[in-house]
């Protein structure tokens, strides 16, 4: 059954209708774009703290992240469930029951990210640090930036959320033009605020955090008030409730916790990575070498392939919904073929000049340029991997199957890697490489699993309903 309303955007219909290759690309390219500039805003910051306040302030931002993200995901696994709903209920072209589904996530993201995030991020920060093994220099750096990512985290969760949502419904081109805006002001109020001008002072490592809890607030606000202004897709109304649905809560739990568990297992995994680089006898040096190679420069490979995964989850949910599981099928292969030439032409750049590349952070010499250059070699062989997966990652959630790609996550990116460095450490003795190397088997794995398991087709037979609307 389908239901729409006179005078409001309605879903495009092209992406269960039309060129299948088309579909994936009209959603896919906005993605790509938006998540590149994203990640060169965060390249940007991690140069201009690397030059203002060197490694230190590189490696406290990146471990920082690391454990911001570990916690966010859980947060995020209800924005995983609503796009299942959204995009099989869009593609059913049941605008009710989308805006329904939005609705209550949004609803509990603000719940869990004012009442439960915020405070137990700020308190629990300084134990988290000393976890993943931090240097004490470190921590010094990373303590302010991320109590305040914690407290200030939910214009960054409503741009997620919302972000995620109009994909889902088939318009990657809002985000994407508000994920400019944001990135732009973020570099703006960066550059200000972490080398200082006039009478604001010189915030450092800190400056990075404001800039970017400030430019995602008013982001937020943005989204929001295009929602409640008819102009978007999807639409919030003043006459809705703030009273929790249940149905749709369980749906979007029950499709979202596998996928947040999933998140904190590969994060936890990056988090214990983390103990081990910092084991190492360059221990500040390898952690700042990760933190440019893997956080920032890697996820020019990353962010592409997130955007693909997005854009995969969309049309394989959306045309599952329309009743065309082959379609379905076909995407996550036509996204894949993209992924992997994005992948393989950045990798080409990674072994080519990785010393131009790293030279943009301050690291022109030394242990730290040396671990650095090392790292991105293994990296341009991964990326191609990891692209592949993340694909098949997006084809397995968006059409329901949020569980395989925890369990595929838990070995390849937690117990395989680690196992890795565990037993190295524990015989022949830890050095870079072999780190380096554990992360690459881990990717490899990743790859393959996802694709063997995209291909049984069980995901064909996942049910999705919400029920009609409450009186």
């Amino acid at each position: 059954m389908t239901n729409t309303v006179p005078g409001k955007k309605q879903f495009d219909r092209s992406i269960v209708e039309g060129p299948l290759g088309r579909a994936v690309w009209h959603l896919a390219w906005p993605t790509m774009v938006q998540n590149v500039i994203g990640g060169l805003q965060g390249i940007i910051d991690q140069a201009m703290v690397g030059n203002f306040v060197g490694h230190t302030g590189n490696a406290a931002i990146g471990v920082s992240l690391q454990i911001f993200i570990l916690v966010i995901v859980f947060v995020a696994s209800v924005f995983t469930g609503m796009g299942v709903l959204v995009a099989r209920f869009a593609g059913a072209n049941e605008i009710d029951k989308v805006n329904r589904s939005v609705y209550q996530a949004f609803l509990v993201a603000l719940i869990l990210a004012v009442g439960v995030m915020a405070p137990l991020g700020y308190w629990l920060a300084p134990m988290l640090l000393s976890l993943i093994n931090a240097a004490p220099e470190v921590q010094v750096e990373a303590l302010p930036y991320i109590r305040i990512q914690f407290v200030f985290s939910f214009g960054m969760l409503m741009f997620f959320m919302f972000s995620g949502a109009l994909r889902a419904a088939g318009d990657a081109k809002t985000p994407m033009r508000l994920g400019i805006f944001m990135t732009a002001l973020n570099i703006v109020l960066n550059v200000v605020l972490i080398r200082g001008l006039g009478p604001i002072p010189a915030f450092g490592t800190t400056g990075a955090a404001m800039g970017t809890a400030i430019a995602s607030g008013i982001t937020g606000i943005l989204f929001m008030w295009l929602l409640f202004s008819n102009r978007l897709v999807i639409q919030f109304t003043r006459s809705m409730s703030f009273r929790p649905d249940m149905v749709i809560i369980r749906q979007l739990f029950k499709f979202g916790l596998p996928a947040g568990i999933q998140g904190i297992a590969m994060n936890l995994g990056g988090v214990l990575m983390l103990r081990y680089i910092g084991s190492l006898r360059y221990s500040a040096e390898a952690q700042a070498a990760y933190s440019v190679g893997y956080t920032e420069l890697f996820s020019l490979i990353t962010w592409t392939s997130v955007g693909l995964m997005g854009a995969t989850a969309a049309v394989a949910g959306q045309n599952l919904g329309a009743g065309y599981p082959d379609r379905s099928a076909k995407s996550a292969q036509v996204a894949s073929m993209i992924g992997f030439g994005v992948a393989f032409a950045v990798g080409l750049v990674f072994y080519a000049i990785p010393g131009p590349l790293l030279a943009v952070f301050g690291m022109n010499d030394g242990v730290v340029l040396d671990l650095a250059v090392e790292l991105l070699g293994y990296l341009a062989v991964s990326g191609v991997f990891v692209s592949v997966a993340l694909v098949y990652t997006g084809g397995l959630q968006g059409t329901g199957d949020t569980r395989s790609p925890l369990y595929i996550s838990i070995v390849s990116q937690v117990i395989l890697p680690l196992g890795i460095c565990a037993g190295i450490q524990a015989t022949s003795g830890l050095e870079s490489h072999n780190v380096w190397f554990a992360i690459l088997i881990g990717h490899m794995s990743r790859c393959g699993l996802s694709v063997v398991r995209f291909r049984q087709g069980k995901w064909r037979d996942i049910a999705v309903d919400i029920g009609p609307a409450r009186a």
